[in-house]
């Protein structure tokens, strides 16, 4: 019988030093999260500060937003709404783009007309 207390004796003395070391781990952590409750509104608050000094950094940087070409820009709304530059000079310069896209065509069909016909293949 003295065999079996001396057993029993070691594994309670096993299974309380088990427990022992469980509670105290979770004691630590308890506090580690007791610890991380009370610091959660500083946190928040510094993530909060970080956020608008972001947006104001963004805000203040002006000109183009979200990194848009400035050719992308709408210029009918630029100024108070009034257009930079009539309508009619676009048509212009679009037309002036394609009797000079002609001339050019033009040119080269000569010169590779001119090539052809003076130099032999």
């Amino acid at each position: 019988m003295s065999r079996r207390l001396g057993k029993s004796a070691t594994t309670l003395d096993q299974s309380k030093e088990a427990l022992a070391r469980r509670e105290s781990e979770l004691r630590e952590q308890m506090q580690k999260l007791e610890r991380m409750i009370e610091q959660a509104p500083r946190v928040a608050e510094e993530l909060s500060r970080r956020q608008r000094e972001e947006l104001l950094q963004r805000a203040n940087e002006g000109g183009a937003r979200l990194d848009v070409s400035i050719a992308l820009q709408d210029k009918r709304f630029r100024d108070g709404g009034r257009a930079s530059r009539p309508q009619r000079a676009l048509r212009k310069q679009r037309r002036e783009g394609r009797i000079i896209f002609l001339v050019l065509i033009l040119t080269l069909s000569l010169v590779v007309i001119w090539v052809a016909t003076h130099l032999h293949f």
